[in-house]
């Protein structure tokens, strides 16, 4: 589950009741990671930790061992179909070479397109919206993404 949200410590226990498997939290949307960490696992889900456009990796590292995937923000929140902001692919770098059993997931302006270079940079989780569902072979789009993601991550690990 992926929130959006002003205050995401109200929402913990909402969605665990609910049969989320994983809380993604937005780090500008709260003054204590650590305690939503804590409180994500103690509800018995995997925790996901979003940065936007406008922050920078290093806000994120201080937490990233205690984290199940980090996501990076490709295009600002907010709605769909805005164009990829290729100039996020360093954070994604950074991240798979510092953490590099860490899931990293893309979410924004994912697509044929912009795959390759997602996948080429760490990314192993994308988030495609507007790229699937206004395709004409929705199937098709979704096959090619899948494959390109596993394409990398086998060379990632032959790389290794």
């Amino acid at each position: 589950m992926h929130m959006m949200v002003a205050r995401p410590e109200q929402w913990v226990k909402p969605m665990a009741v609910a049969g989320a498997n994983q809380y993604t939290f937005h780090l500008e949307a709260t003054d204590n990671p650590g305690a939503l960490i804590k409180d994500i696992r103690e509800n018995g889900m995997k925790v996901g930790l979003a940065i936007k456009p406008g922050t920078t990796v290093e806000h994120l590292a201080p937490w990233a061992n205690q984290i199940d995937m980090a996501l990076v923000m490709t295009v600002e929140p907010g709605f769909g179909g805005q164009k990829f902001m290729e100039d996020m692919m360093p954070k994604v770098q950074w991240l798979r070479t510092q953490f590099p059993s860490l899931d990293i997931e893309v979410d924004g302006g994912v697509g044929p397109d912009t795959i390759h270079k997602c996948a080429e940079a760490g990314a192993n989780m994308i988030v495609s919206g507007s790229a699937i569902m206004k395709s004409a072979d929705p199937r098709s789009v979704i096959n090619l993404l899948r494959n390109v993601c596993s394409e990398a991550a086998q060379k990632r690990s032959l790389d290794r």
